[in-house]
């Protein structure tokens, strides 16, 4: 029955006469009211989405130990987590996100959670430290906790108890305590959103080092497929396409189905200090890339060019200075740039894609910065960086010659005080020299 507009209750009595049933969408409608007990016990899909129904979680769904499937997200919602939830071992998909719901995540006892592969809980209000359950989730692919109270640290044990994840997506809590590397060992990783969090201090040194999906294009692999085969394989009309939210080109986006496309790292919003990592631009896969909102310093990475695919870049509101490499014009795919409200100085590079992105407030209230699309740089301002380069070049150069000359003056000298037959040797010849010119001197007097 889902996107048809329906308004109104469901009527109880309809859905618990339904003993043999086994899917059921109410999905996109004007639903109001609480959700009905559902009485079948074969139950592998309930999709409740976007509607308005009130109310707590519904314990009848902890009863349908068959339940696959269940999505309640975007509805008002409201109320603690029950701890029957973790009853159900067979669910793959579980989306409670966009609701009221409050309070801790419930831990998971005994139960076994080895199958859940899709968990969102987004834009609720839960609070606690990380979920601990999710160490039980060893087959956990998207992760969706965004838009929470969560405080404390990542745990470290993220790396080895979630080795398949795919899309972390921790973005407005209050997490704290300094990226972990234990992220590099989530080798299928293709989606890192920490966003405006309170992550302090560098970007930890090896953290992008291994995390191969980011490092080439993911064109063939269908992020759903995996559950796909797990729940559509019980019945051709079961319907269900995994959706994420994503930060893409300064604004957000829900993407559908094709999320593996999705290759990007955001970290803005933090308080994430130090240099870019140069280890970045191994990430040849990345098409967007959100660093901005922090107090990173030092230059921008002159290999950026590397990173072909690279559609959007925000690195605004730091403190990075130097030139803009001038790679960054070899990025085809360039779309969306943002280098703002940085110390950056010089010529701004020209040519291909940065052509087009002729808005001059993408390089606001950097003081340093001419040429197109700011003011025209004058003849003795210009300072790209291959100018820089060659000025480094020159400095370089004057001064192993007066290295040279240092260090040959002082091995002369020093063959003077350790060698004795090269001492009388150079003393004699200075004093034939000098009695020479004495000589000479006195035969022009005469």
């Amino acid at each position: 029955l889902s996107f048809n507009g329906l308004t109104g209750l469901v009527p109880p009595a309809t859905i618990s006469s339904l003993k043999d049933l086994y899917s059921l969408d109410f999905s996109n409608n004007k639903f109001t009211g609480t959700i009905p007990s559902i009485a079948s016990k074969k139950l592998l899909s309930a999709a409740f989405a976007n509607n308005s129904f009130l109310g707590s979680f519904p314990r009848t769904f902890c009863q349908i130990a068959s339940l696959a499937l269940l999505d309640l997200s975007s509805n008002q919602l409201s109320g603690e987590l029950p701890n029957c939830l973790w009853d159900l071992e067979d669910l793959l998909f579980l989306d409670l996100s966009g609701n009221g719901f409050s309070g801790k995540v419930p831990s998971a006892g005994s139960a076994n959670l080895s199958s859940l592969e899709s968990l969102h809980l987004a834009n609720n209000r839960l609070t606690g430290g990380f979920p601990t359950i999710l160490k039980k989730c060893k087959q956990l692919i998207v992760l969706d906790i965004g838009g929470n109270h969560f405080s404390s640290q990542i745990p470290s044990w993220i790396g080895s108890s979630l080795p398949f994840l795919r899309i972390l997506r921790l973005r407005s809590n209050s997490f704290s305590g300094s990226i972990p590397l234990q992220l590099s060992q989530l080798s299928h990783l293709q989606l890192l959103d920490l966003a405006a969090n309170q992550f302090p201090g560098p970007i930890p040194q090896g953290l992008l080092a291994n995390l191969t999906s980011m490092m080439k294009p993911q064109t063939e692999f269908n992020m759903t497929s995996l559950i796909h085969q797990q729940i559509l394989h019980l019945d051709a009309q079961m319907n269900f396409v995994e959706r994420i939210d994503v930060n893409w080109k300064m604004r957000s986006y829900t993407f559908l189905g094709t999320i593996a496309l999705m290759i990007g790292i955001d970290l803005s919003g933090n308080s994430l200090s130090g240099e870019i990592p140069t280890e970045l631009a191994n990430l040849q896969g990345l098409r967007f890339l959100n660093l901005s909102r922090n107090h990173l310093s030092g230059h921008i990475p002159e290999n950026i060019g590397d990173l072909k695919l690279l559609e959007s870049l925000d690195c605004s509101w730091n403190e990075l200075s130097g030139a803009i490499p001038s790679s960054i014009s070899k990025l085809p795919s360039l779309s969306s740039l943002n280098l703002s409200n940085n110390n950056l100085s010089g010529e701004i590079p020209t040519g291909n894609q940065l052509q087009t992105l002729d808005d001059p407030s993408i390089y606001n209230n950097n003081s340093g910065l001419c040429g197109y699309p700011l003011v025209a740089c004058s003849k003795g301002s210009s300072a790209t960086v291959e100018t820089r380069d060659t000025e480094l070049e020159t400095v370089y150069f004057y001064y192993s010659i007066i290295a040279g000359l240092v260090l040959g003056f002082w091995l002369w000298l020093g063959s003077l005080v350790f060698f004795k037959t090269w001492r009388t040797y150079v003393f004699c010849c200075v004093d034939r020299l000098l009695q020479d010119k004495v000589m000479k001197r006195r035969r022009a007097f005469r």
